[in-house]
């Protein structure tokens, strides 16, 4: 189910999978869409609610306006409207330390934190998510063109599947003449990347509160001998710093952690989890 939702002067596309309470709110990493969460979702019992932040996805790209506050106020908003006082609330990359952020300046909202492979990052991590920047900006001849570029890029490891493909098809805007060019602007990343980014993440960190969840890629990032994007080290140094926090790794690397088997994995390991800390 999909459906758009209205808050903050703009329209937000959700992906609503039903199911028990309580809902679990994803959002996703700094170039991608809420499609990357579908395996996820599926493996799950409860509501999961999956947003497109904004400039990425259907929903809809102000000018400017890409700051930590910016999308905070985007979930809260996204919350009053669809009248939900409190959630689980869950990102991966990007949505991971906006799930910090938010958890942080927004307590009472949310109940617990789902973290999927953020936190203290590798020093080179800009230049490992260097493949998946290069597409933005880019226009392809036709979408067979585009998912062969993507299938090509080291990253995925010959990986691939119907999630997979529904990710990026929903990653791409088809014009009449059959090109395709990614929806996701250049300046649009750059702002979130640049203010967005710029924060004391280790303070935020020490003041969530909430029981968290870190889920860790623990492969390459790319070639054999390319660093994983959250080293095992800084995952438990991330770990550490969050007051309460669990850390449990997952196979794949930083994008391939989202689907397939390993997506299963981390949807048993949230259920647990979830279920662990709603007994306490």
């Amino acid at each position: 189910m999909n459906h758009f939702v209205t808050t903050n002067n703009i329209q937000l596309h959700v992906l609503e999978k039903p199911g028990t309470e309580p809902t679990l709110l994803l959002a996703h990493g700094l170039t991608a869409n809420a499609a990357c969460f579908g395996a996820l979702m599926a493996a799950l019992p409860c509501r999961v609610l999956a947003v497109d932040l904004r400039g990425r996805g259907q929903s809809d790209a102000p000018v400017s306006g890409y700051t930590m506050p910016d999308h905070a106020a985007d979930l809260i908003g996204l919350l009053d409207a669809l009248e939900l006082d409190q959630v689980i609330l869950g990102g991966h990359s990007f949505g991971g330390l906006l799930t910090v952020y938010t958890a942080v300046h927004h307590p009472q909202r949310v109940r617990q934190c789902i973290v999927l492979d953020a936190g203290l990052m590798h020093p080179q991590v800009r230049e490992l998510i260097s493949p998946s920047l290069a597409r933005l900006g880019q226009t392809y001849p036709s979408w067979e063109v585009y998912r062969e570029a993507i299938k090509a890029v080291p990253y995925w490891h010959g990986q691939w599947d119907d999630d997979i493909e529904a990710y990026y098809r929903a990653d791409v805007r088809v014009h009449g003449d059959s090109t395709v060019t990614p929806i996701p602007k250049p300046a649009t990343i750059a702002e979130a990347a640049g203010k967005g980014l710029d924060y004391n993440w280790l303070e935020l960190m020490a003041r969530l509160h909430q029981p968290t969840l870190l889920l860790n890629g623990t492969e390459a990032y790319g070639a054999p001998g390319t660093p994983a994007v959250m080293p095992r080290e800084l995952a438990e140094q991330t770990a550490a710093i969050i007051p309460h926090c669990q850390l449990v790794p997952i196979p794949g690397n930083h994008i391939t952690m989202l689907f397939g088997d390993n997506a299963r994995l981390m949807a048993q390991a949230i259920v647990e989890f979830v279920g662990k800390n709603e007994n306490e």
